[in-house]
């Protein structure tokens, strides 16, 4: 479709993608049917022809992305859309042998001398729905693990970035078969349709409120879900640890695409004796990474008008509540037009000081490059500070005290952490992903991602030579002395 489609055509075009749904799913679970089980040397080879596609255009893609967003840093894409992918293929295409194995499980002695099993059977049709923030890596990593696992798949992917969502369905249409791999693009309307289909798994990436509604359209079929949400990811700085140091790590997880990341560190805690310093570093630091903003190739822009004006409306709100904002925009660009600077959609980092707890800032996700900063007492009250909200995505702790350290982890509960930096959970390869409870369930990447696209069959290989003659009536003494063994008299 292209960008400036009529109305119709946008109509008649999301309409076609909606009754494609069905028609696609219908021909992948004949496909299914009529071919089986793909052996180990035929996923070794799909994980080989998703490697070679998202290496073979990845200039293709950074340029997609940056045109859908404005501007996003080539760097960014690479790293945290094609490299993240790439790797992905890599270590599943390393431990898929480890991966399919059946695993012997242990027999009582009562049922020797039969055997026991889990066999790992491909689940069927995957849908996949991811959104916009990272086009690539969250429309293709759950494709790796749905490949692995020996799947088919239909993917949609984000209509806010129709340039990359349009690539995504060429290049994926020129590696697969269409009753294998599939992209179909369109609006609200296709993601429903495809929430609604009777599919064997579905993963959705997005936000808490759309995964309670993408979560109801699957129960109409009891699909099985796996949702990727978000939420409000804590770091906590330890009172000893270096601020400079500190502020370095938070930032550069919080910059990254402009803070539009899942896991981004969502607000920070800090000593209350150390909460201005933090600033002052944070200011630092946010001026050697990032010298300008609005001409800076290496800034990610907000990804479109609405976006920029509900993250510019949580700072104007916050303001309005006696909350103090400090503007990191460089001195330079003041005084840029305001009507260019909006134009660009980029916006400086802004610290949040003294907002109050109800405040929107301070209870919704920010998905931008807007950091609220809270003092603390104790540990023993920041923790409770992260406890009495929403289980987060993500927490972040800085501390070289080995005794804090586990006693964050051990009281806190996250979806995942890393430990004095941020973000990098999620790149370790053998590392799984997911939410807890609002943040999202199950989870994917490395053998957990193959294991959620699986079925694990349990199977029991009865003897010849059995003791299930003791199960049967009539019942006698045999019967009565095992029991007795078991339950006592």
């Amino acid at each position: 479709m292209a960008l400036d489609a009529t109305p119709q055509e946008v109509a008649n075009f999301t309409h076609s993608n909606v009754e494609s749904v069905e028609q696609i799913f219908r021909a992948m679970k004949a496909a299914e049917r009529r071919v089986g089980a793909p052996t180990y040397e035929q996923r070794m080879a799909h994980l080989d022809a998703l490697g070679r596609m998202i290496r073979t255009h990845k200039h293709a893609i950074a340029k997609a992305i940056s045109a859908d967003f404005g501007n996003r840093s080539k760097h960014e894409s690479f790293f945290a859309e094609v490299m993240v992918v790439a790797l992905g293929v890599a270590h599943a295409k390393t431990h898929l042998h480890e991966w399919m194995e059946t695993e012997v499980r242990h027999v009582s002695w009562l049922f020797a001398p039969g055997r026991a099993e889990v066999m790992k059977q491909p689940l069927g049709v995957i849908g996949i729905i991811s959104p916009w923030n990272y086009p690539v890596q969250l429309a293709l990593g759950p494709l790796v693990a749905a490949l692995a696992a020996g799947n088919r798949a239909i993917l949609r992917p984000s209509e806010l970035t129709p340039e990359t969502s349009a690539l995504l369905e060429k290049i994926v249409g020129e590696t697969f078969e269409p009753d294998h791999v599939r992209v179909v693009t369109g609006g609200v309307e296709v993601a429903d349709a495809l929430a609604r289909m009777p599919l064997d798994h579905l993963l959705f990436t997005g936000s808490t409120r759309v995964g309670k509604l993408v979560m109801r359209a699957a129960a109409e079929n009891l699909t099985p879900v796996t949702l990727e949400l978000g939420g409000k990811s804590p770091a906590i700085v330890g009172g000893r640890y270096n601020l400079k140091r500190a502020a370095e790590k938070i930032l550069t997880g919080k910059c990254l695409n402009s803070g539009q990341t899942c896991i981004a560190p969502d607000y920070v805690l800090v000593p209350h004796a150390q909460r201005e310093a933090f600033v002052d570093a944070c200011r630092e630091v946010f001026a050697q990474l990032y010298p300008s903003v609005h001409a800076n190739p290496d800034y990610t822009s907000i990804v479109n008008e609405a976006q920029r004006a509900r993250v510019q409306r949580l700072v104007e709100q916050a303001r309005e509540q006696n909350a103090r904002i400090v503007d990191f925009t460089p001195e330079s660009e003041r005084s840029l037009d305001a009507a260019a600077v909006r134009a660009s959609r980029k916006m400086a980092l802004q610290i949040v000081l003294d907002a109050p707890d109800d405040s929107a800032v301070m209870t919704e996700e920010i998905f931008g490059p807007v950091l609220p900063v809270v003092g603390y007492a104790t540990l023993e009250e920041a923790i409770a500070y992260v406890n009495d909200r929403p289980k987060p995505l993500a927490l972040y702790y800085f501390d070289n005290d080995d005794a804090n350290v586990e006693r964050v982890l051990r009281q806190t509960i996250s979806g995942g952490v890393t430990i004095n930096d941020t973000i990098l959970h999620i790149a370790q390869d053998d590392l799984p992903f997911g939410g807890v409870g609002p943040s999202g369930m199950g989870m994917y990447h490395a053998r957990e991602g193959f294991e959620a696209f699986s079925k694990k069959k349990p199977i029991f290989y009865q003897s010849h030579i059995n003791s299930a003659f003791l199960m049967r009536p009539p019942f006698g003494k045999a019967i009565e002395f095992v029991l007795k063994m078991f339950l006592g008299k």
